[in-house]
């Protein structure tokens, strides 16, 4: 039996009486200590024996980390505080909405399903500028602030891997508010009756909201990740992300609507180009049409650009992203 230092000199009382002398010593023969005696044996260090899952298996703890970290579980309560708030925003109107239609009986309106959810995109937006500025630069800045990148590259994981999970979870976060109001706003609908009555029909809206919510998350993922990646201080990076969603929009408008520049440069304003691409995959009326009051539309000019061009164009925002994260990852010293 291997004993510890404590575990000898326990076991040397005991024999003694409690003196805390060996029993040698009480027999008047010269003794060693039981400290000088006590050896260690084995230091405890055992091989995992467990399964190994690989690259894969790395990547999905990252994304499962990520989204826990980016929504506060398993943090305290201050981190909880501003996702709860994006989700709030986002969620709570369609769930009201939703909610008063299918116990209380209020009859949702008949015909323009589509125009209907498209309309619950301006609150969401509001929430994913307020998530992707506040909660989505921690992400990333993070791992490089506290030193965890030089351990995650222990691992299987390499650049390109590591990153692509954060993006996965960065989007997949986001689709909660691209994807969830919508798809309750269709739920409620259907529960009433008012939805549409062909399979077919219905299952074309679902991808028509599921594939409208993703486009606008790959995009908005990769910006924010974008301008988070060139700082490692968490406020600078909000503040890139916040001035870079919220400038986009501001001086495509000026050049576009007051300077009257070309109707292309649109393709710069993220918010502008993501809600237009919505709107095609709605397939609801134009700007213009959608407003009735006449004088100054903001974005109606986005009724000149073609489908093809939008759909470049926000494809265009997550190549870019993409390529300046990669990039500012790629030049980083890092040991593996």
């Amino acid at each position: 039996m291997l004993l510890g230092v404590r575990g000898w000199r326990a076991v040397s009382d005991f024999r003694s009486g409690g003196s805390g002398l060996p029993t040698d010593s009480l027999s008047g023969a010269a003794s060693v200590s039981a400290h000088d005696r006590a050896q260690i044996m084995d230091r405890g260090y055992r091989s995992y024996d467990g399964p190994r899952t690989g690259l894969f298996g790395a990547m999905r703890s990252i994304v499962r980390y990520s989204i826990r970290s980016s929504l506060g579980m398993g943090r305290s309560a201050r981190h909880k505080i501003l996702p709860v708030i994006a989700f709030v925003i986002a969620v709570v109107p369609a769930v009201v909405i939703v909610g008063l239609a299918v116990l209380i009986g209020i009859d949702l309106p008949e015909g323009g399903l589509l125009t209907g959810i498209y309309e619950f995109t301006g609150v969401v937006s509001t929430a994913l500028f307020f998530y992707c500025g506040i909660i989505v630069p921690e992400i990333l800045v993070s791992d490089r602030r506290n030193g965890m990148l030089p351990l995650y590259f222990s691992t299987p994981l390499q650049r390109w891997s590591y990153l692509t999970s954060k993006a996965i979870a960065v989007a997949l976060t986001l689709a909660m508010l691209t994807v969830g109001p919508q798809l309750l706003v269709l739920i409620g609908h259907t529960l009433q009756g008012t939805g549409p009555d062909d399979p077919i029909v219905w299952a074309t809206t679902l991808l028509r909201i599921v594939g409208a919510g993703f486009a606008v998350s790959a995009a908005f993922a990769a910006a924010s990740l974008a301008a988070a990646s060139l700082t490692d201080r968490r406020a600078f990076a909000a503040i890139g992300v916040i001035v870079l969603l919220f400038g986009s929009g501001i001086v495509a408008g000026l050049l576009v609507e007051v300077a009257d520049m070309d109707a292309m440069i649109y393709a710069f304003d993220l918010g502008g180009i993501s809600d237009e691409l919505t709107r095609r995959i709605y397939d609801v009326t134009s700007i213009s049409e959608l407003v009735e009051e006449d004088g100054f539309i903001p974005g109606a000019r986005r009724d000149e650009l073609s489908t093809l061009f939008v759909t470049a164009a926000n494809a265009a925002w997550v190549i870019v992203g993409a390529g300046i994260v990669w990039l500012r990852y790629r030049r980083l010293a890092l040991s593996r």
